[in-house]
């Protein structure tokens, strides 16, 4: 394989957060490339969502801001998410989209577009417990707290 064959490795750090379930929440993510050094980061808000479909949405953003194919190290405290990328996915799909006790998936729409996206990448899963001090996922949850707060306040 050659250099420009080579997929780019990065590092996505995400996390989701919400203000009731539901109620107004929020999506950050932090793309770090460690041979050039850039980081990028992002955040963004809804004003009626979950938990969940902002950890989603996080993760989601983060691998959209790609421009090519690339090697992911995905960090998440989110064991639904990681889970389902890893474990639950191909299953559900299988079933046409229900759970293993025939229930509809929730947050389908959000699950399918992260299939179109794990397709590009080689994803490598990492998760973290959240709220333990782990510089990248702090800052996350805070980015995503001030854009569901700054939504609400209309700024």
């Amino acid at each position: 394989m050659s250099n420009a064959d080579k997929k780019p490795h990065v590092q996505l750090f995400t996390d989701g957060a919400c203000s009731g379930n539901p109620g107004p929440g929020g999506w950050a993510y932090i793309l770090k490339h460690p041979a050039s050094g850039s980081v990028r980061e992002q955040s963004g808000a809804e004003r009626e969502t979950t938990n969940n479909r902002m950890e989603l949405q996080a993760v989601i953003e983060g691998l959209r801001a790609l421009k090519r194919p690339s090697f992911v190290d995905l960090t998440s405290d989110s064991q639904y998410v990681l889970k389902g990328l890893d474990e639950w996915i191909d299953g559900w799909k299988r079933r046409g989209w229900k759970t293993a006790s025939k229930q509809p998936v929730k947050n389908q729409d959000l699950w399918e577009t992260l299939d179109l996206l794990r397709a590009e990448h080689e994803i490598r899963f990492h998760w973290i417990k959240g709220h333990n001090m782990h510089a990248e996922n702090e800052r996350c949850d805070a980015m995503a707290v001030e854009a569901y707060r700054k939504l609400m306040m209309g700024v």
